[in-house]
């Protein structure tokens, strides 16, 4: 009988595990929850906006239960079928993927229990992070993943050689227009702010050199940021070529 009991078990355990990481084609269970995150992410949205929500807080306040309920519930599943992956529960409860599973329905939870103004405007942007569980039925976001994965030690050397960029266009900046300018580059972290604007090539204009010597070393320093950003852009184009060729190889 209980031979039996922990068969009928597993197989139960299966059927669910299957039903909420489909392999190839999306269950019926996947497209639900895709559909509620969805509809979950628009509601965190739209609650934040007071004409919106002005009247209809009880309405928004059932909704996000509703939410919390009915995620809390596929986050228990999960964790019950996660040996019919071939691992234990608390190796997938640790996983980055379980751990943002986890914040968002604490982030739906805690609100019911009572915190601060700052605390809840925190709790609804957490909310938004539900959107990133859509990257487990998306082929694009696997592909990304191993993209990433594949050129890891190629990206490390690229953000470091922009940090250091970073670093000394920012005292470079400092040491040139920080007595004429002390509010906006009177120290190196102060000047940090013009520098990240020009490496992207943002250039918001709100902070200018005013020096001549200022105006040319900050057009290098824009000139090179091109350079920076084009690295990494390189690298993962080139990653998610041959992950996209890896996936679906042409035929022969």
């Amino acid at each position: 009988m209980q031979i039996g009991t922990a068969a009928g078990e597993a197989s139960a355990r299966g059927r669910v595990y299957r039903a909420l990481n489909p392999e190839k084609r999306l269950t019926v269970t996947a497209r639900f929850l895709i559909a509620l995150i969805l509809l979950a992410t628009a509601v965190a949205i739209a609650e934040t906006e007071p004409m919106v929500t002005a009247g209809r807080e009880p309405v928004f306040r059932v909704l996000e239960l509703g939410f919390a309920a009915l995620f809390s519930v596929e986050y228990i599943l999960r964790l019950w079928s996660a040996p019919e992956g071939g691992q234990s529960r608390l190796r997938y409860a640790l996983k980055p993927s379980s751990l943002l599973d986890f914040v968002a329905v604490a982030g739906a939870v805690l609100p019911f229990i009572g915190a601060d103004i700052l605390v809840l405007r925190l709790l609804r942007i957490v909310r938004i992070l539900r959107l990133a569980k859509l990257g487990r039925y998306s082929r694009a976001f696997s592909i990304l993943s191993s993209a990433v994965r594949a050129r890891a030690g190629q990206l490390v050397v690229a953000f470091t050689l922009a940090f250091f960029f970073l670093i000394v266009g920012s005292a470079t900046m400092y040491w040139i227009e920080g007595e004429l300018q002390p509010d906006e580059f009177g120290s190196i972290p102060r000047s940090m702010w013009w520098c990240v604007a020009t490496i992207t090539t943002v250039g918001y204009g709100d902070v200018v050199p005013s020096t001549a010597f200022g105006k040319f070393i900050g057009g290098l320093i824009a000139m090179g940021g091109i350079v920076l950003i084009a690295i990494p852009t390189g690298i993962m184009a080139a990653a998610f070529s041959d992950e996209l060729h890896q996936s679906h190889p042409p035929p022969a």
